[in-house]
């Protein structure tokens, strides 16, 4: 199937303006891409790509006085399949993790694990190791949280989501990363376009969209506890040890928001 993807987004700023952006495809992604991806400026302003330490492609630039939209759109190939299950697949002991799997058992900015170790082991010590694990912490992250786009906030993290109850895709995320590293199971943060392919058309405006994966079975799985059940069209932008390693775009100055369009959408044969 072909998924076309995009998004329209403005900055103002009153004086020049560093930024640092990850608008763009994971490097993963490249091969599936059928048109060219492109980020493009209002203004002629100089903008270069480099690769960051998690393999993402960071854009840096600076915003001029009076601002800039920066804009994308592009076509990308995809296999149209739901998120694969793998029930069997097993945790590894720590020993056995590979390297530069390790820090993802760490807490980090947003993922607090000295806070919430005794609550995991409260809650999922007696579920078996692996795949049910996993899952037992997605569904009670999906059942514990309630989503609201007024229940985002930039400084919200898996302790506040866990004592609030409340937050967006990115808190879910955060919260179920958490428990599991807590657990002793690798997880990592995603973020990427996720459009309402195969499951009924939201009436909400179309946004970015955050899940996470775990390694277990000697590989990395995709979970989603915001939405709790398989997608179709993932198409994954940047990953990290959580949102400080993924933001969209990080202004080292004030930088007002004032549009933001994102779009995502299957190309239907008719089309």
């Amino acid at each position: 199937m072909l998924i076309r993807a995009g998004y329209d987004i403005r900055f103002n700023c009153d004086v020049p303006t560093p930024m640092l952006a990850l608008l763009s495809v994971h490097p993963s992604r490249n091969k599936d891409l059928r048109t060219p991806h492109r980020i493009l400026s209002s203004t002629d302003i100089p903008i270069y790509d480099y690769v960051d330490a998690f393999g993402n492609i960071c854009t840096r630039l600076t915003v001029p006085a009076g601002g800039v939209t920066l804009s994308c759109d592009f076509t990308i190939e995809d296999d149209g399949l739901p998120d694969p299950a793998s029930p069997d697949a097993v945790q590894h002991a720590i020993e056995d993790l590979p390297d530069e799997v390790l820090v993802y058992l760490l807490g980090s900015r947003y993922c607090e694990t000295d806070r919430l170790s005794e609550t995991a082991w409260s809650l999922f010590g007696h579920v078996p190791a692996g795949w049910e694990r996993v899952r037992a912490i997605v569904d009670f992250t999906h059942n514990h949280v309630e989503f609201g786009y007024h229940h985002a906030r930039p400084t919200k993290t898996a302790w506040d989501a866990h004592q609030e109850q409340q937050g967006v895709c990115r808190d879910f995320a955060h919260l179920a990363i958490t428990l599991c590293r807590c657990m002793n199971i690798p997880a990592r943060y995603c973020t990427g376009y996720l459009g309402d392919i195969g499951v009924p058309v939201s009436d909400a405006p179309m946004d970015f969209s955050a899940w996470f994966d775990v390694y277990l079975g000697g590989r990395w799985h995709t979970f989603d506890a915001r939405h709790n059940h398989a997608r179709i069209g993932r198409i994954l932008m940047a990953r990290g040890r959580d949102a400080t390693d993924t933001a969209l775009t990080t202004a080292f100055g004030p930088a007002e928001l004032v549009r933001f369009d994102v779009h995502t959408d299957e190309i239907t044969p008719a089309a």
